[in-house]
């Protein structure tokens, strides 16, 4: 994935390659929620179609909003819960050296992160404790238990077990997909970035960016401009 800078300097090649990556096509028009309204240009073959250059400029203010973040040391949680855009995010967060979420949302990950933290800490110890040969002490059994509970952890905590503190923002690739996140960061204050597909309610986003949350292309383009806002770290 190549970066982008934050901002489109130039609306209309970036408008050509929002409709080069299929980010202007929404739901099928039964399916839309009349808050995104003001987002949407009108509707194709039953489908409705994005307003590109309203797009382009969400999209500029929400990489404003995590570029000037980051700028600052904030950290940003990185939330796709969609098996076919497991990578893209992934490779996203390794960029960024950002926290992520790729499986099943943790419920409490943010309201009760207290208690994850401890999760988080086990599994450090745990992974330190045997890459310094402390599990030489047990039994084969105790090892394989051990290492049981470890995969366990490392599958469920994996993209988060270097967030020693709650976020500072959330992102989200699917607003409402990933609507545990979304809810959980609202109930704390936490800002929201995220992108809003023509079924989504825009209201509980703080930053949306209105485009396409399904196709590889549309979800590849706006996270190549999320990793533009928050730089890239080799």
């Amino acid at each position: 994935m190549t970066s982008h800078s934050g901002s489109t300097k130039d609306s209309t090649a970036e408008i050509k390659k929002m409709m080069a990556a299929a980010c202007h096509f929404g739901h099928r028009v039964e399916k839309w929620n009349p808050k995104m309204r003001s987002y949407l240009h009108g509707k194709r073959e039953g489908i409705h179609i994005f307003d590109l250059v309203k797009t382009a400029e969400m999209l500029d203010r929400a990489c404003a909003f995590l570029n000037e973040a980051v700028k600052s040391g904030k950290t940003v949680l990185l939330v796709c819960t969609k098996l076919h855009a497991t990578k893209i995010l992934e490779s996203a967060a390794r960029q960024t050296h950002m926290p992520y979420v790729t499986k099943k949302w943790m419920g409490g990950l943010l309201t009760n992160y207290d208690t994850i933290r401890k999760r988080i800490l086990y599994l450090k110890e745990l992974k330190d404790d045997e890459a310094a040969g402390g599990f030489d002490k047990y039994t084969k059994k105790e090892v394989v238990k051990l290492r049981k509970i470890i995969a366990k952890l490392q599958n469920a905590l994996g993209g988060v077990q270097d967030m020693l503190k709650k976020p500072d923002i959330v992102f989200v690739a699917d607003a409402v997909r990933d609507k545990n996140a979304v809810a959980e960061a609202k109930t704390l204050g936490i800002p929201v970035v995220g992108i809003v597909d023509s079924n989504a309610n825009p209201a509980n986003i703080d930053y949306p960016i209105p485009g396409n949350d399904d196709a590889i292309k549309s979800l590849t383009y706006f996270l190549d401009r999320i990793v533009g806002a928050l730089g890239v770290h080799k």
